[in-house]
């Protein structure tokens, strides 16, 4: 990475392309921070004042005006994420309102915005290539959304919201993080009956490591999820998911005020730019346009999988009945997932637990980079760098000529320093340039099923899936060939950036893609094709219930981002579970408050807030994009070159329509989505 700095003690101010997470330390923050933000300042009033104006020494420049900034705030964001410490916390802290403070100036800056105007009536800039063409435009909408033409006493209110939401939302998602990480449960054996031996081993592993007796249970999903899926004792069930339900609303750690402050922050904003609410103004930009396309397109997919929906729920009904009698108690939050565990097996004769032993973690990673180097002509290899924990990993992706375009660390298992969910992100942003073609450097972690003594990470399938999820957005980034540096890898709309996430989950389902690596940990046996079978056949079991569950997330989403009215009496908490009850099985508590644990609405910014409808509406493109794989071979060589020429090296050098079209040839099939879930051949 280039840099204009002196050389310095603090790690931070002398990047190299390998990060050295083995130096930094979090009292380097803000030192850092303070350095780059005066450098930067003075290159943006150069910038505004330079009398010389021309692509290269103007647009180009103002593309790389924050990068090292932009980098440095990202290495203290994720640390804080993935060892997380009181330390780490302040330091975050310390940070965020300098620099939200410095991007309100930047977007605000008169000088600068008189200098972009005028450079955009130039000649030169009537006479731009497509891609530079586009990066002008876009800059331009960006700073009037920023809010570049509003008086100047509006200017500094914006600056004031943009500050208070950069530190309320960062104060909800460490609330989250803490609440998960302070809850440990410590139970004698007996009550983990069902539960698989892989988790009895690790939990009681765990117990003895915090020098306990038992098994100590957490809320990381490894162990949380199986223990609702499993677990014959029904009033530990009940405990975990109360347990669960209380994340983001303890003492001290309670986020439901914060929710109102952050609808009432991004509404002013919105309205202050000229939007009638946040989703609007976010959304202006996407695919989608607006809120109300947003929520009637949520809508419309739950009014046609409900009837699915309803079918699937009086069919568990009534296995449960026959099962537990007449005379049972009416199945609760806790009781869905183990009784629709139950009734699967008993459909399917399957458990997703027969497969875990096919996959272990390090074979997964191999078959997936099988499948890229066959499908995208990349080639991924381990290599060495500095990481944050014992755990990281760091590899290296070659095209195919041998050339170095990309590396990306791993962190994979959970801690109780580390955030939950799994994600990818992007270091460093490299790609063509005047130089030649610099790497990119990314980072997919995860919180998957850990190793336990001599058993390696065995993966659930769908641990497989999130896995191949999160490589899907690393390609994005490792692939991309955009020259301009805000338009390339996953800079794109929101609701197309998870189309190259989503699609590669589609060769998990592949009997030819899993020969490369579904193999017993132990046997080194290929899955079975009875077992394979099975799986196929159980895919789209109680998928109108998973599907359901999506919508209640996306429409709680747009509900609260496009009708709620902060100003109003209403309680957003008390709204967001009127919304969800109508999309489960069961009676949600009076006191229900997922929505205050919803990080990926309220934890930062802008994040997914009125976007969280972006997975279905990626889901949509992407099975319709896989059936040109499926027809023309998962292992089509031409075919993934077309992918990656018109998706994945692209990033937002052009419309995502329009990006769609030239690998399609024509615009989404709607019905895609349902079609591969079965559900719009059972609505029928």
């Amino acid at each position: 990475m280039s840099s204009d700095l002196v050389p310095s003690a603090n790690p931070l101010l002398n990047l190299g392309f390998k990060i050295p997470f083995d130096q930094i330390r979090p009292e380097h923050a803000e030192s850092a921070v303070d350095t780059l933000l005066a450098l930067t300042a003075g290159k943006l009033e150069h910038l505004a004042a330079a009398p010389d104006r021309g692509f290269q020494n103007f647009m180009a420049d103002l593309d790389t005006l924050t990068e090292q900034l932009d980098t440095v705030n990202t290495i203290v964001s994720h640390l804080d994420g993935v060892v997380t410490s009181d330390d780490w916390k302040a330091a975050r802290k310390a940070i965020i309102p300098k620099v939200s403070e410095f991007r309100s100036a930047l977007s605000l800056h008169p000088g600068l915005w008189a200098a972009l105007k005028a450079y955009a009536r130039t000649p030169q800039a009537q006479a731009l290539d497509p891609v530079q063409a586009r990066h002008l435009k876009l800059t331009i909408d960006d700073f009037r959304r920023g809010g570049a033409d509003l008086p100047d006493e509006a200017k500094a209110r914006l600056t004031e919201l943009n500050t208070r939401l950069a530190q309320i939302t960062n104060d909800f998602g460490k609330n989250v993080l803490d609440a998960t990480a302070a809850y440990e449960l410590y139970v004698p054996q007996g009550r983990l009956a069902g539960v698989p031996a892989r988790v009895q081993d690790a939990t009681r592993r765990d117990a003895e490591e915090h020098g306990q007796e038992g098994h100590r249970l957490t809320l990381h999903f490894p162990v949380y999820g199986p223990v609702l899926t499993y677990a014959d004792d029904r009033s530990l069930r009940q405990q975990l998911w109360e347990a669960q339900g209380q994340v983001g609303r303890q003492e001290g750690r309670d986020n439901r005020p914060l929710i109102r402050e952050i609808l009432a922050l991004r509404r002013e904003k919105a309205q202050m730019l000229g939007f009638a609410n946040f989703a609007d103004y976010v959304l202006e930009d996407r695919m989608a346009g607006a809120g109300e396309v947003a929520l009637n397109f949520e809508r419309d997919l739950e009014a046609r999988t409900r009837p699915s929906f309803e079918a699937e729920n009086a069919e568990l009904q009534a296995f449960y009945r026959a099962q537990a009698g007449q005379d049972a108690p009416t199945l609760e939050a806790w009781d869905v997932a183990y009784w629709a565990e139950k009734q699967g097996q008993a459909k399917y004769d399957f458990d997703e637990e027969q497969l875990r032993p096919y996959f272990p973690l390090d074979s997964v990673l191999s078959g997936m980079f099988e499948i890229t180097r066959r499908v995208f002509g990349a080639t991924v290899k381990e290599a060495q760098a500095p990481g944050w924990h014992p755990e990281v990993r760091y590899f290296d992706i070659l095209a195919e000529d041998g050339t170095h375009i990309a590396s990306f660390y791993t962190d994979w298992f959970p801690r109780d320093t580390k955030r939950g969910g799994a994600w990818m992100n992007a270091f460093i942003t490299g790609g063509p340039s005047q130089g030649g073609v610099e790497p990119h450097l990314g980072l997919m972690c995860g919180n998957m099923t850990p190793p336990s003594g001599d058993t390696p990470a065995l993966l659930s399938i769908s641990e497989v899936e999130t896995v191949f999820h999160e490589f899907g957005h690393l390609l994005h980034h490792a692939l991309s060939r955009v020259p301009v540096r805000s338009l390339a890898g996953t800079n794109v709309a929101w609701d197309f950036v998870e189309l190259p996430s989503q699609i590669m989950e589609n060769w998990v389902m592949e009997r030819e893609a899993l020969n490369l690596f579904a193999r017993h940990y132990q046997s080194g046996e290929a899955l079975p094709d009875e077992l394979f079978s099975r799986m196929v056949a159980a895919r789209n079991y109680r998928a109108a219930s998973a599907s359901m569950r999506q919508y209640s997330l996306g429409l709680t989403d747009l509900t609260l981002h496009v009708e709620y009215d902060p100003a109003s009496d209403t309680d957003p908490v008390r709204l967001a579970r009127e919304v969800m009850s109508r999309f489960y099985p069961y009676e949600l508590p009076e006191d229900y408050a997922m929505v205050a644990a919803f990080g990926h609405l309220f934890s930062s910014p802008v994040g997914y807030g009125a976007g969280y409808y972006s997975y279905k509406w990626a889901e949509v493109l992407d099975a319709d994009a896989f059936s040109r794989f499926a027809q023309e071979g998962i292992f089509n060589r031409e075919t993934g070159r077309a992918f990656v020429d018109s998706v994945l090296s692209r990033g937002n050098s052009d419309d995502p329509g329009a990006l769609y079209r030239e690998f399609m040839g024509r615009d989404p099939d709607p019905d895609a989505l349902l079609r591969r879930s079965g559900i719009l051949n059972a609505a029928r």
